[in-house]
């Protein structure tokens, strides 16, 4: 066995006295920024903070790779599209327990540690819950002791940075790695060659045939190393993200001769691989380019494991003791021909003996219901751009479809339903099928969605395979979206029961007395108050939003799609504003309450962007009318991200959670609202659930039909006009928008988001409006009750230490991984 470069002991961290940070951190801003302190800027500082405080994590770094190297443990690599990060310094303070020395020792210099926080731009490297989820992963991951590595894509430019201009969404280009970014190690030495195109041959291989692949063209990924650390622990796992760069970058004969533009090409088209997360797939294009990117980090992750991490002379045969590749979703399931056509093809192994090593080596996780979300590639794109791969996929196929036909007879319909290759409409590989097959567990992530994807979207698979389905309802971590996001009220919890909450969140049912204790109601009032304060002075300071001390707060954040049912929200808002400006309530009797939105449509996405439009026009609308001025007020802030969310969601006094029945995965931001202490009104879908049943139905405000009763209504025949004609509340609110209220009078502005509720309504906004509005009347009653309010939220912080991701990844650790931590 090789010897780790790391296996000396590693070098101490820097002290952790004020005086030893202060001389560390000048030594950084000296010498790393080139600065002295008085000719520095916010941004120098921020830079040799980072640096300070990254080298307090990095022997522990250091050590934690030579222990595993060493070990030789059974370890987890999640594969994941996104990683929605957010902020990192906060983090590693917290993680480090150096707030208070950071804050004294940059105090003592002039300098202020919150206006070093804010100068950091979050890694836009997700969209959303799917992201966001995989960082709350790896950071539970580090903190129960669990060997991971997390593998991903180094965007340059992540996610659009959304704006808005005369109320509709525009993309702009979101340059996070403009101002520096100190956390990342670039390590080119490191880099993997990933081959595209070309074609295949077979040859003899001392009496045995052989294929092997020539790719036509190939690109470099270049690894970029962050630090994920462990709460307190001392542990500091790996997350490695792969930037895309050609391997002859640039030609200097060519820009010698005068052509510029072709002498930089390859450079180009191979960077466009890392370039932006999710590009607009609408064109043949775009869809070869998100191809690409997928193969591209997952082979690179895949060689870089299996060449790189494994020690010299592992016998692979041993592989599924060492590692198991976590599919977040079906982005990284070309790895799995991707670690056949390793196995089989480079280290020439027999194929039966390394398909039995493949199918212990990965797990899939489904976070949809929607059959449109379950990717499928066409088998020409994918002949063409990694012909390999193809063949491999149809060779897994046609032994799978040999066993169904042993096991089920000649049920050709059957067949049909569970082959990899869809034939229809077009030819294609069914991407979640593959995962299925390939996968020793396949889970759902949240009671309701595994039961569904069991019944509803594979129940074919779940027949055939018994026992290979399961489920693991989301969390969140507790550290960034309770510790970090709202201390007031962790510093009320661990004043209460003590500080072991933070990594054992079940603990917060200790809280549950303290709902009867009028002193601790109180504390916990005030500090919603001073959290609303707080989100006002950053809505101000960052989009010259206002926010009423007195009002509700009345919050859906998520990414914008049909199916969350934004425009259900939007309905209700209409219905207010329409009681008050004809005179049907007093402005005086309506509960006063700010709305908060925020979400982001796919840049391709009509639909979705028209929703935004029509959010940002009612908005504007409402907001302008001295009728309803001091009781209702619509915010729309741009851009919403991580940074925002930790402000936004401990302000919340209500979560809504309004997707219909049967369509929501899990969603995580339901959990992060109840932790925070808002109350949820929903409908029974994803982990909603789940979280009604154990904060109570006293404390949750339900609405909706159940799936069910989706179904039925659905097998009936749903006609969403017949709903607009019984209902003159609904009636009239539609109207409102189509007659162009809140579009300056153009009619047309919003007919295409009315014509399609009116004819198409495909997630039934209109059969649950009803519902949604009376529940919304008992909301309003409820919070007339504050001592009531106050109790339901404390209650619901007590009672929802269930949805810690801690607790996630001990579900995975005994259901599917069986990693075991490492002390």
């Amino acid at each position: 066995m090789k010897t780790h470069p790391l296996a000396t002991a590693p070098v101490a961290g820097p002290p952790t006295s004020v005086d030893g940070f202060v001389k560390e951190f000048l030594r950084e801003l000296n010498f790393g920024q080139g600065v002295t302190l008085a000719q520095s800027t916010v941004n120098d500082q921020y830079l040799a903070l980072a640096r300070t405080v990254r080298h307090y994590l990095m022997a522990r770094w250091l050590e934690t790779s030579r222990r595993q190297f060493e070990q030789q443990t059974k370890g987890v690599a999640y594969l994941s599209a996104e990683y929605l990060l957010g902020r990192q310094l906060g983090n590693a303070l917290l993680a480090t327990d150096l707030t208070e020395v950071v804050e004294d020792g940059l105090r003592s210099l002039g300098i202020d540690l919150a206006t070093l926080r804010s100068q950091e731009v979050e890694p836009g490297l997700g969209n959303g819950g799917l992201g966001r989820l995989a960082a709350c992963f790896i950071d539970s991951l580090a903190t129960m002791g669990v060997p991971c590595i997390g593998y991903g894509i180094r965007y340059e430019y992540g996610i659009f940075r959304q704006t808005f201009v005369d109320d509709q969404q525009v993309e702009q280009p979101d340059g996070w790695l403009a101002l520096g970014a100190p956390w990342e190690f670039p390590h080119p030495e490191q880099a993997q060659l990933i081959g595209f195109g070309g074609h295949t041959e077979t040859y003899d291989d001392e009496g045995v045939t052989r294929t092997r692949w020539v790719p036509a063209w190939d690109v470099k990924a270049l690894p970029y190393n962050y630090m994920v650390p462990g709460y307190l622990n001392g542990r500091v796992n790996t997350l490695r993200l792969w930037r895309a760069v050609a391997t002859d970058a640039f030609d200097l004969k060519i820009f010698n001769a005068g052509d510029f533009e072709e002498a930089v090409r390859s450079q180009t088209f191979a960077e466009n691989i890392s370039k932006v997360l999710y590009p607009e797939d609408s064109t043949p294009q775009g869809k070869e380019l998100r191809l690409q990117q997928q193969y591209f980090f997952v082979a690179a992750s895949i060689k870089n494991f299996v060449y790189d991490v494994l020690p010299e002379g592992f016998d692979l045969h041993e592989l599924p003791e060492r590692i198991i590749f976590q599919l977040n979703d079906t982005h990284p399931v070309i790895g799995v021909p991707e670690l056949m056509r390793v196995l089989v093809d480079e280290k020439k192994m027999d194929w039966d003996e390394a398909w039995a090593i493949t199918k212990q080596c990965f797990a899939y996780t489904c976070h949809t219901l929607l059959p449109e979300a379950l990717e499928v590639w066409s088998v020409d794109l994918l002949g063409r751009l990694l012909p390999r791969h193809l063949e491999i996929i149809y060779r897994i196929n046609d032994e799978f479809l040999a066993e169904v036909r042993e096991k089920f007879g000649d049920d050709e319909l059957r067949i049909r339903r569970m082959s990899i290759i869809q034939e229809y409409p077009a030819r294609a590989v069914r991407m979640a099928y593959l995962a299925t097959v390939a996968g020793a567990k396949v889970n759902g992530v949240a009671e309701l969605h595994s039961q569904l994807l069991r019944e509803k979207v594979l129940p074919d698979f779940d027949e055939f395979y018994p026992g290979k389905f399961t489920n693991v309802t989301n969390g969140v971590t507790p550290r960034r979206f309770l510790r970090l996001a709202n201390p007031a009220l962790s510093e009320l919890i661990t004043e209460t029961i003590g500080v072991g909450w933070i990594t054992d969140l079940e603990r917060l049912r200790e809280l549950e007395p303290y709902a009867e204790d009028e002193e601790f109601r109180a504390r916990f009032a005030a500090i919603k108050a001073h959290n609303k304060r707080r989100a006002n002075a950053v809505l101000l300071e960052r989009d010259g939003f206002t926010v009423p001390d007195d009002h509700m707060v009345d919050v859906m954040v998520k990414r914008l799609h049909e199916y969350k049912r934004q425009l259900l929200k939007v309905l209700h808002i209409v219905t207010l504003y329409d009681r008050i400006v004809s005179g049907e309530v007093a402005a005086a009797d309506v509960t006063p309450r700010t709305f908060i939105f925020g979400a982001k449509a796919a840049a391709g996405y009509a639909m979705a962007k028209r929703i935004i439009h029509l959010i940002n026009a009612v908005g504007s609308t409402v907001n302008a009318d001295p009728r309803v001025e001091g009781r209702l007020k619509v915010l729309f802030p741009p851009n919403y991200n991580v940074t925002l969310a930790e402000k936004v969601i401990p302000a919340a006094d209500l979560s809504e959670q309004i997707s219909l029945a049967g369509k929501e995965a899990s969603g995580t931001g339901n959990m992060k609202f109840a932790l925070n202490g808002a109350l949820t009104i929903g409908t029974d879908d994803g982990a909603n659930v789940e979280i009604r049943e154990l904060v109570g139905d006293d404390n949750f405000f339900l609405f909706g039909m159940s799936e069910p009763e989706v179904q039925a209504l659905q097998d009936a025949g749903y006609r969403p006009s017949a709903f607009y004609e019984s209902d003159p509340t609904l009636r009239r609110a539609i109207d409102l928008i189509a007659s162009g209220a809140f579009s300056g009078g153009d009619r047309s502005t919003f007919e295409p988001v009315v014509s399609n509720l009116l004819h198409q309504d495909r997630f039934m906004v209109l059969a649950d409006f009803a519902s949604y509005i009376a529940e919304q009347d008992r909301v309003d009653v409820a919070y007339g009750d504050q001592e009531q309010w106050t109790r339901s939220a404390i209650l619901n912080v007590a009672r929802t230490g269930f949805f810690s991701s801690d607790r996630s990844m001990v579900d995975y650790i005994d259901r599917i991984w069986h990693t075991p931590p490492v002390r």
